[in-house]
């Protein structure tokens, strides 16, 4: 690849990074908070690689520019001690300039060509550049000018619900009306708790919609990244009783359990009879399975 290539690469690569985690929040889309110091360093060091590389080519052309003008542009003349031009040159310039020309044995002129891919000794790469290494300025672009989507309902229709953690024991659920619950803890709630401490109760839960074809129900879903956008899970509650709202909007859905299953028991599906479905915000943890934390302002 071509030193002014790879040099663009690097700095549009580094300016990205750190557009995407310094200056806005776009980082989210695809990595952890956590992550955001180290994607800031990145950026740093592709940037510095970038403006070091084209300081070091800028040096290296300006030193070649300056031997070649305190060059003596050919061979000297100087005779061989009786008055006479011998003429012979040395390659370096030094030598004598011989009156006789060489004239090449037949065919030497086809050996001496260079094979394909070959410099031929003068230390230049004149070979194209491979026209797929173009695509990669698609992603640096991109971090740029335009930032792919998030995760949303597209990924998680693609995949099966994330398994719940087990879990032995289950505190009382307070009287609150509506009781906020995550999906995780409404489904093992559901799935669980052999008490049935859901059974009746009216619980809201929050996260965005992903339709299900040929069925007159949809997911409520969220979408939990352990590191970033590679490993991404997602944990669905199947919602009864209402038409589905474009996907990926973000809605509070407040509702009862809906029977199906044995409840307390693997054979429970998580799923609810929504009773309202009102559009949010998306909250700041969206690519968590925590209660939402709501933008301020």
């Amino acid at each position: 690849m071509r030193r002014p290539l790879q040099v663009t690469l690097l700095v549009l690569s580094g300016l990205g990074l750190l557009h995407a985690s310094l200056f806005t929040d776009l980082f989210l889309r695809y990595v952890k908070e956590g992550m955001r110091p180290l994607l800031i360093a990145s950026g740093a060091v592709l940037l510095l690689l970038g403006v070091a590389e084209a300081w070091s080519a800028a040096g290296r052309r300006d030193a070649d520019g300056h031997r070649e003008g305190n060059g003596h542009g050919g061979g000297h003349r100087h005779g061989d001690g009786h008055g006479k031009a011998n003429g012979h040159v040395h390659p370096q310039g030094h030598g004598h300039d011989h009156a006789e020309a060489h004239v090449p044995a037949p065919g030497h002129d086809r050996l001496a060509k260079p094979a394909p891919g070959d410099d031929g000794g003068h230390g230049h790469d004149h070979s194209a550049v491979p026209r797929v290494a173009w695509l990669l300025f698609l992603p640096a672009l991109s971090l740029l000018l335009y930032a792919p989507p998030a995760l949303g309902a597209y990924t998680a229709s693609r995949e099966a619900p994330k398994a719940v953690a087990r879990q032995s024991a289950f505190d009382p659920l307070p009287a609150t009306s509506p009781l906020p619950l995550t999906l995780s803890d409404f489904t093992r709630r559901v799935q669980q708790d052999r008490r049935r401490a859901v059974q009746g109760r009216t619980v809201e839960l929050t996260g965005f919609v992903t339709p299900e074809k040929g069925r007159g129900t949809w997911y409520l879903t969220r979408i939990i990244l352990s590191c970033c956008a590679a490993d991404a899970q997602s944990v669905k509650v199947r919602i009864y009783g209402t038409a589905a709202l474009p996907a990926d909007t973000w809605v509070a859905v407040t509702g009862a359990w809906h029977p199906g299953g044995a409840l307390g028991t693997a054979s429970a599906q998580a799923a609810l009879d929504a009773r309202t479905v009102k559009p949010i915000a998306k909250p700041i943890n969206a690519y968590t399975d925590d209660l939402p934390l709501v933008p301020s302002g």
